[in-house]
């Protein structure tokens, strides 16, 4: 078990005096939580991740300093960027995931018979083994047999999908969205996977905090899905504002 001290670069920042205080992709706030204990802290090839015991909300895990979810509100978010989507088309059966290395969206996607197969691509492959290894709860949605697990990049991966092969794609990426992530070109190549009426789920930040990044993203997505655009938001305690949302997009 990792000691404060052990800590380095960006968690080692995050953790002083028994307190993990967020301050990430906002500015002049901070969330603060007691830490109990710290049970892993590393640096993959993409980012740093740290999983600690909180006093208040079980085990937290943490990407680059920012809370990714805990054990006490994690549903919150999964369920809504999960349900909104596939409960909105009759009988999805074909259906991505990009992100979502914890595994609670594949838990949940998991919950709909209809679905036959379940793709989930993550550049990351020590956040899948974080989860699985301190949030098994989580990471049992990778144990269903429809999951097929692609180790890489989003874009690439899309780009060689076939066309019009999926239901629903669900992105659950880091927090806050890699800008990789809201170029044109992500949206159009989601945009060429899907079927015409396919639903795209896309987390889409903070109002109170990243207004002008969802105008954005919803700008492009306009230009891009030709049907319904919808915004929806949840409340989970441990993001900024208490607040995390989606945009809900038709093809």
């Amino acid at each position: 078990m990792a000691t404060e001290p052990e800590l380095d670069s960006k968690c080692h920042s995050t953790v002083v005096s028994g307190w993990f205080s967020e301050q990430g992709s906002y500015s002049g706030e901070a969330h603060s939580m007691k830490v109990e204990n710290v049970l892993f802290e590393g640096k993959s090839e993409y980012q740093e991740i740290l999983v600690f015991e909180s006093a208040t909300y079980g085990k937290v895990l943490v990407l680059d300093g920012i809370v990714q979810l805990t054990d006490k509100d994690e549903f919150a978010y999964q369920e809504m960027i999960v349900h909104l989507p596939l409960c909105s088309l009759p009988s999805p059966k074909r259906v991505l995931v990009v992100g979502g290395g914890d595994g609670g969206v594949l838990r949940e996607i998991a919950r709909h018979k209809s679905v036959e197969v379940i793709d989930i691509c993550e550049i990351d492959k020590m956040v899948i083994d974080v989860s699985k290894k301190y949030f098994p709860e989580l990471a049992i949605g990778f144990e269903d047999p429809r999951v097929q697990l692609h180790v890489g990049d989003a874009i690439e991966f899309l780009r060689n999908a076939s066309e019009g092969i999926y239901d629903a794609v669900i992105v659950d990426s880091s927090d806050p969205v890699g800008m990789n992530l809201l170029k044109n070109l992500f949206f159009v190549t989601i945009a060429r996977a899907l079927r015409p009426g396919g639903v795209l789920c896309n987390m889409a930040e903070s109002l109170w905090l990243h207004t002008h990044l969802i105008e954005d993203m919803m700008i492009i997505c306009r230009e891009t899905f030709k049907g319904s655009v919808r915004y929806a938001w949840a409340s989970v305690p441990t993001y900024p504002r208490f607040h995390t949302s989606e945009l809900c997009l038709e093809n």
